[in-house]
């Protein structure tokens, strides 16, 4: 059985929405008016109908646990079944193919509220049918897991991984011979050859089976004229390919931690591994990245007995919102699987234990000159390191030189605000919950500075994304 009595905020319903289009129309629909025969029991099901332009209301319902299927927050229409991830999970039968739709939005935006709207109740016959098949699907997931797998052929699984190694050899030997070719002829060549040079490098990767490889060059590719001092970035970002060729050459020699993080950066496939950790995981943050194609979603967990912190990743197809969606700032019992590397971050949600519940834990906090500091040691085992998750204490937002920075309550030292931080939204917000006063502040800590994505004023208890 679930908490049923407990109700998330309405910043954590709209952490789920997968673009700014469907918060706007789901925002719209959190309200009693459309909705008639909603409820929700102690399982953790929401279900309500919802008025439409047809004759017919859309049946709406949401399984805020996501125990029962252990799927992600999708959709189901007559067109398309569920998405497999993690997380709450729904279905409507609109025609949407969001995930969440606007109707499972404004449903549980309303049930969010508490004032009434979503009274306790038995699901009807219709949403009974979608809970029993979910129940007997975790059921038969359960059982199928628990069997012994399929036995496999090591050796031909030794000769696919070194054909690949091969081919990755081969890509990295011709990258080098590029950054050579560079560096001989100066980096105003690079400027002159344009981005077509370095798409073709990038292909090349692709067909050395190395996407790592290639995203890296297509980042390295858009440096020339992109601003003062690209020269100086074009060097850097050369030095570090370089490193990493090197690493793939000499992985043999490198320690085993090192060695994973150097295959996993050149892009090859891993599976997590080592026991499972359970905890109960509070969700720090959630947020997306996107390219031409692939979404990337990102959650930030805390471990709030092991002190753990923990980044799951979701993709959706360009365009799609991941499948993945946890509510930021309550905490979830399951179960977590790291990858491999050294000090490596990724894990893999598995079990859940029972929905998302308030917890009164929060993060250990860290001065602005410790958390640099751990970014620093962080790169002692990932040169390639973009960023390390960090939890601020006691920060004030201020100005300084026209650039906004993050500075101890005490004085003595502060974090500039990241360059794509200090231009959004979620900087306002930061600024209007602190008012002048200290609060505690999670984010990402890296090279160009400090990315806040959730935020604890003092003494408030709810947790505010920023992102």
């Amino acid at each position: 059985m679930t908490q049923q009595g407990v109700r998330w905020t309405v910043d954590q319903v709209l952490a789920l929405t997968p673009d700014a289009s469907s918060r706007k129309a789901g925002s719209k629909l959190g309200v009693a008016g459309p909705w008639s025969e909603t409820g929700s029991s102690g399982e953790g099901a929401v279900w309500g109908l919802c008025k439409g332009s047809g004759s017919k209301p859309y049946q709406t319902l949401i399984d805020i646990t996501g125990v029962t299927g252990n799927t992600g927050i999708a959709g189901v229409t007559a067109a398309a079944g569920p998405a497999d991830g993690a997380g709450p999970a729904c279905k409507c039968s609109c025609p949407s193919r969001k995930f969440p739709c606007k109707h499972a939005l404004g449903l549980l935006l309303l049930w969010a509220g508490a004032d009434g709207a979503v009274p306790d109740g038995e699901p009807p016959e219709w949403a009974e049918e979608w809970l029993s098949s979910r129940r007997k699907r975790a059921e038969d997931k359960r059982s199928s897991q628990a069997a012994p797998p399929a036995s496999a052929d090591p050796e031909a699984a030794r000769r696919r991984a070194e054909k690949r190694a091969e081919r990755v050899t081969a890509g990295v030997t011709e990258l080098e011979q590029r950054l050579s070719d560079l560096l001989r002829s100066g980096t105003a060549s690079a400027e002159q050859a344009g981005y077509g040079l370095w798409e073709e490098t990038a292909a090349r990767m692709v067909d050395a089976q190395a996407p790592g490889l290639a995203a890296r060059v297509r980042e390295l590719g858009s440096i020339p004229s992109s601003g003062p001092g690209w020269p100086v970035r074009l060097l850097e970002e050369c030095a570090l390919l370089h490193l990493l060729d090197q690493g793939w050459l000499h992985r043999d020699a490198l320690p085993s931690g090192l060695a994973a993080t150097v295959r996993a950066r050149v892009g090859l496939p891993a599976r997590p591994e080592g026991p499972p950790l359970r905890d109960r995981w509070l969700v720090l943050a959630q947020y997306d990245t996107a390219d031409s194609k692939l979404t990337t979603r990102r959650v930030w967990l805390y471990g709030t007995d092991s002190g753990r912190t923990a980044l799951l990743l979701s993709y959706g197809a360009a365009g799609r919102a991941p499948a993945l969606a946890l509510p930021v700032g309550l905490a979830l019992d399951a179960e977590l699987t790291g990858y491999p590397g050294a000090r490596q971050l990724r894990a893999d949600l598995g079990e859940q234990f029972g929905a998302p519940a308030p917890t009164a834990e929060r993060p250990p906090g860290v001065r602005t000159d410790e958390a640099a500091a751990r970014y620093g040691e962080a790169l002692r085992h990932d040169p390639w390191l973009e960023s390390w998750p960090v939890t601020l204490s006691e920060v004030i937002p201020a100005q300084a030189d026209g650039a906004w920075q993050l500075a101890d309550a005490g004085g003595g030292s502060a974090l500039p605000v990241t360059p794509a931080a200090a231009s959004g939204p979620g900087l306002w917000r930061l600024v209007a919950l602190s008012g002048g006063a200290p609060l505690t502040v999670f984010g990402e800590c890296g090279h160009q500075g400090f990315t806040p994505l959730t935020a604890w004023p003092r003494d408030a208890k709810e947790t505010v994304p920023l992102c």
